[in-house]
């Protein structure tokens, strides 16, 4: 029954994580940076100290009480993962919905998921797994092997891409729905934000002492009610400071760049509707990892529970990215193509979860 629980929450989250751009397509007369850093204080600032407020009694004692180095690791991975979530919105910005995804979120399961378990093989911790733990046990083949498909599946989304630029070029056209559509960009920024957006996982893992002392305070508490759901909550916090910081920065770069600073109060757009829409694309991004947070407490915090979170995004991404039309005016062929990437990847979750059911 846990188990199933952890699955739900983490479908949750992903429907969160990969719905939270759609808001921003309501955004009118504003510049990218403009709205992404509105939505990005509420998902980085606002939002996630009132969640803790609410789920964590006393958790801002639960951080002055960590060390200095936890404290300063774990807003260093948030730095990093900033630095990820930044060129993700510009990924998705000149991929696509479901392509950007597809290619970001998957490479982010991989990295996300293996380079813990390389930590732990060199620094082991009691109820962590190691690479060598994943390579000499049989449920920990089959999570590699589903990790190997993951790839494959990625691999399948990027020819589809390069088959779609090659079309729309042919055509002298662009997706109606994408006229930023640019495959050389977006796949660079794409594997680097698939790179760094895993140091979130790092984050977790470097911030795990906060989220034990809210779990131990609340199993004092609640004794025999198995983990806290909501311990991650105050982790959070610190590591997405990291995140603001990084895009923070950028984004105003950007808007003394492209002198956009007007926006924010340009009364010639729809202000308060941006502001909502913007809001709601901030709040509904933070949910993601609100789940993840309740997923992980039911799963455990293993390559399991990342890649089966991720690939939940990647499969409501793209379905975004269907209703959306981003395939419109493309051959059979790479709509077919794209399909089996995004099947791959659905495939490699549940070779993920069997192995995960041996161990």
């Amino acid at each position: 029954m846990q188990a199933i629980l952890g699955v739900i929450f983490h479908f949750i989250g992903g429907f969160a994580s990969g719905s939270f751009y759609i808001p921003y397509k309501k955004v009118k007369g504003w510049a990218w940076e403009s709205f992404w850093i509105v939505g990005g204080l509420f998902s980085w600032l606002i939002v996630p100290p009132l969640a803790a407020w609410l789920t964590i009694p006393n958790f801002t004692e639960i951080i002055k009480q960590t060390s200095g180095h936890i404290l300063a690791l774990t807003y260093f991975f948030g730095v990093l993962w900033g630095i990820g979530g930044l060129t993700y919105g510009l990924g998705v910005r000149y991929l696509g919905v479901a392509l950007g995804s597809s290619v970001i979120l998957g490479l982010c399961s991989i990295f996300g998921s293996l380079i813990p378990s390389v930590y732990y093989n060199f620094f082991p911790e009691a109820n962590k797994d190691s690479i060598s733990t994943l390579v000499s046990t049989n449920w920990g083949q089959m999570v590699l092997l589903g990790i190997l498909v993951c790839v494959i599946g990625i691999i399948i989304c990027g020819k589809a891409g390069v088959l779609k630029e090659k079309e729309l070029k042919a055509k002298g056209e662009v997706a109606d729905t994408n006229n930023e559509y640019n495959f050389g960009l977006g796949i660079t920024l794409a594997i680097v934000s698939g790179i760094l957006s895993a140091c979130f996982n790092f984050g977790i893992e470097a911030g795990h002492s906060m989220a034990d002392t809210a779990n131990q305070i609340w199993m004092a508490a609640n004794p025999g009610q198995g983990n806290f759901l909501y311990q991650n909550n105050v982790t959070y916090i610190v590591i997405l400071w990291g995140g603001l910081t990084t895009n923070l920065i950028y984004c105003m770069i950007l808007n003394a760049r492209n002198k956009t600073f007007g926006n924010y109060t340009d009364k010639r757009t729809p202000l308060l509707a941006n502001y909502l829409f913007s809001a709601l694309a901030g709040t509904t991004w933070f949910l993601q990892f609100f789940f993840y947070g309740m997923g992980e407490s039911r799963l455990g915090n293993g390559p399991s529970s990342w890649i089966l979170h991720m690939a939940f995004i990647i499969l409501i991404a793209n379905s975004w990215g269907l209703v959306l039309k981003e395939w419109k005016g493309v051959s059979r062929k790479a709509f077919m193509t794209v399909v089996a990437g995004i099947v791959t990847i659905i495939l490699s979750v549940l070779i993920v979860g069997y192995g995960n059911s041996l161990k």
